[in-house]
């Protein structure tokens, strides 16, 4: 990888990391690689551009139409809108390219960029090299008629949410939902399709201003939506971060329902139905090992990845496998999305639910978790980890006090400038010892000079 893209695009502090001059940039350089790739060939190209509800999203956005339509491209602007709507509007509208402006579970300062290609895929490592390494290069410039135009078109969410209705095999009618909209991209989206549904929906943090998104809400906050879903006696609620590519629940007792519990559900679900291809679910590394356990009681396959729905994606492409996820609720149903969509992933959630007539609790109970502690260590030089004796010690030692009964992780983020120390142990006393003597080390070990 390079140094700006990610895991998941590029990310930084808004106008401090990311400025209008690296958006604008990045968006001719994407327009060369992929129009040099055959993206554009014989045609004028199209780019797709979409951006969540931070007040930054306002001036990249504005940069990155201005680097697309300098290079020639045509920029149909959607406006405030989920991620996975740009990669499924990029598909269906037959664009070229597609441009998301979101930085996901972030907070409001920072923001980030990431590309679709054609047919709404998220580009691979090879292509975003490419992107970055022609970063400021001198290129023609078009003129007169050849510059791209930009056109407006709101109107074109209304497709990709009768898409979301369309996918469902059952309505929702009878259940009581609370969203937590996340005060982002879902906010006016995920009530609106909740309702058309069939179910009775709450909203709550569905009121955007620019500055309070992910703030205290939404899928890594997930104490206010437990106390309406208590307070509401609802069935189910519904968490979505800033730009609703992700979903985590609350079951009817207030419990945590994660990634690893859907994945778990919707993979039995696709099973009973006879469409979960290969009989596999596409999981990473982060996946616990209850989901596992969980898996291989149901007689699943779990075919395992590195961290990021990208890698998810990819493993699925490469083998046409249907369903995979993150314990962080981003779900991809290859049937219906090329992408995670949390809104996709809450539908057939609550369908299955609906369909069984068992509760959210009683459906998520099929996976018992261990007990898992993550700490982020910061201040520490990330490029130290591999090969470092002390902290490879540290892990073993620790590795063979759990045994089989559990695991560690390390793996530097790809979103954060931090090292990320996981451990699963059979109790929580253990997992949170375990992880903080080891974190101890990865500090002392690598702390940046």
């Amino acid at each position: 990888m390079g140094q700006l893209f990610g895991t998941d695009g590029v990310r930084g502090l808004a106008n401090k990391d990311l400025t209008a001059e690296i958006a604008l940039d990045l968006s001719v350089a994407a327009a060369h690689v992929l129009g040099d790739v055959g993206a554009f060939a014989g045609h004028r190209p199209v780019a797709v551009v979409g951006r969540d509800t931070r007040a930054s999203g306002e001036f990249l956005e504005a940069a990155v139409v201005a680097g697309l339509a300098s290079a020639g491209v045509d920029v149909i602007l959607l406006g405030v809108v989920p991620t996975p709507a740009v990669a499924y509007l990029v598909n269906s509208l037959d664009a070229d390219l597609g441009v998301m402006l979101s930085a996901s579970h972030n907070p409001m300062p920072d923001n980030g960029i990431k590309f679709f290609n054609r047919g709404g895929l998220k580009l691979d490592d090879e292509i975003e090299n490419a992107i970055e390494a022609r970063l400021s290069e001198p290129w023609d410039r078009p003129i007169g008629d050849q510059v791209g135009r930009v056109r407006l078109d709101h109107g074109a969410i209304a497709s990709y949410e009768q898409h979301l209705l369309d996918s469902l095999p059952n309505e929702l009618a009878g259940l009581k939902i609370v969203v937590d909209c996340a005060n982002g991209a879902a906010s006016v989206i995920a009530p609106e399709v909740l309702r058309r549904a069939g179910a009775e929906v709450i909203a709550i943090h569905a009121a955007p201003d620019g500055l309070n998104i992910n703030d205290g809400c939404g899928s890594t906050h997930l104490d206010d939506l437990r106390a309406a879903v208590l307070e509401h006696g609802a069935d189910a609620g519904i968490a979505h971060d800033g730009d609703a590519d992700r979903c985590l629940a609350i079951d009817e007792l207030g419990a945590v329902v994660d990634g690893d519990h859907i994945l778990a559900i919707l993979a039995v679900s696709m099973r009973d139905a006879g469409r979960l291809a290969a009989n596999t679910v596409v999981s990473t590394v982060m996946a616990n090992l209850g989901f596992r356990i969980a898996m291989q009681e149901a007689e699943i396959v779990v075919v395992e990845t590195g961290v990021g729905d990208r890698y998810v994606l990819e493993e699925m492409r490469t083998n046409g496998y249907l369903l995979g996820g993150e314990q962080s609720g981003h779900i991809v149903m290859a049937d219906f999305a090329t992408t995670g969509d949390g809104l996709l992933t809450a539908l057939h959630l609550l369908a299955r639910v609906g369909q069984t007539g068992r509760s959210l609790g009683q459906l998520a109970s099929a996976v018992s978790k261990l007990p898992q502690v993550l700490i982020n260590v910061t201040d520490v030089d990330r490029s130290r980890l591999e090969g470092c004796a002390e902290v490879d010690e540290a892990v073993a030692q620790a590795e063979t006090v759990l045994g089989e009964s559990g695991r560690i992780l390390l793996r530097p983020s790809g979103t954060e400038p931090v090292i990320r120390v996981m451990v699963e142990a059979p109790t929580l006393e253990q997992a949170e010892s375990i992880s903080q003597s080891i974190a101890a080390v990865v500090q002392g070990a690598l702390r940046e000079h």
